[in-house]
C-alpha cells in the first residue's frame, strides 16, 4: 500500500469511530521515523481506546503492519504506529498539554 493510501485508510478508520479535530501533519522533511502524523481527539478514555483499537484491528485485517501500539491501557493518549503513518489519539486535556501540532507543525 502506498503512503497516501495508508494515510487515507487511517483517516477513514478513525472517522468510523467519530474521532474529532483530526489534523494531518506532513513530517517528511523533519522526521526519519515516519512520513505523516495524524493527531485526533476522543471524548473520553473509552472512545480514545476504541478509536485506536478499531484502527489497529482494521489494519491487521487488511494485512497491514501495526509496528506498535502504546497507551491503550491508560487511554489518555494512544499511539498507533503503522510505519509511514503514526496516529495519535488523545483526550482533550492531554492534547492541550503536549501540543503536538505546534511541535511538529
Amino acid at each position: 500500500m502506498q503512503t497516501n493510501e495508508l494515510l487515507d485508510f487511517a483517516l477513514d478508520k478513525i472517522d468510523d469511530m467519530k474521532a474529532r479535530d483530526v489534523i494531518t501533519l506532513d513530517v517528511r522533511e523533519s522526521s526519519d521515523i515516519t512520513d505523516y502524523m495524524v493527531v485526533c481527539s476522543g471524548n473520553s478514555k473509552r472512545q480514545v481506546q476504541s478509536i485506536a483499537r478499531h484502527l489497529a484491528k482494521e489494519a491487521k485485517e487488511h494485512n497491514l503492519d501495526v509496528i506498535g501500539q502504546e497507551g491503550q491501557d491508560v487511554g489518555e493518549w494512544v499511539l498507533v504506529d503503522l510505519g509511514e503513518v503514526i496516529v495519535h489519539v488523545m483526550q482533550d486535556e492531554t492534547r492541550d498539554f503536549y501540543q503536538l501540532e505546534k511541535l511538529w507543525g
